[in-house]
């Protein structure tokens, strides 16, 4: 992991859209369709591979890096995507965690137990 944070990544990408005069193209629904062609090019590395194969698929490094290129081009999307329509993403994972978290309880978890319990 790096120290950089979301925010300077956003910059930059922001920055390198506005100097080639990208923005214009930048829409949400191109950026929302885009991440989609990238998501989709990240599981066409995979498509055909066993459980056990997709497992090992970062220990030869001509794979890892296919697969690291596709990560870095799902993300960048995102960001932009999210920049554009000023969503905060780690706000925004935050909130759907706990919302999980309290949506799909631990099995048997005291809070679990309690709402089914006759006291």
């Amino acid at each position: 992991m790096t120290d950089i944070d979301v925010a300077e990544l956003q910059q930059r990408l922001a920055a390198f859209a506005a100097a080639r005069d990208w923005g214009q193209y930048h829409t949400p629904k191109n950026l929302a369709a885009a991440l989609s062609v990238e998501a989709s090019e990240l599981l066409e590395i995979f498509q055909w591979l066993t459980p056990e194969q997709s497992a090992r698929i970062m220990e030869k490094p001509e794979s890892a890096h296919r697969v690291a290129d596709e990560v870095a081009d799902v993300l960048a999307y995102l960001l932009q995507f999210c920049e554009v329509l000023g969503i905060d993403p780690t706000a925004a994972l935050a909130d759907k965690i706990e919302r999980n978290e309290k949506r799909f309880p631990v099995p048997g978890a005291p809070e679990l137990r309690d709402r089914h319990s006759s006291e």
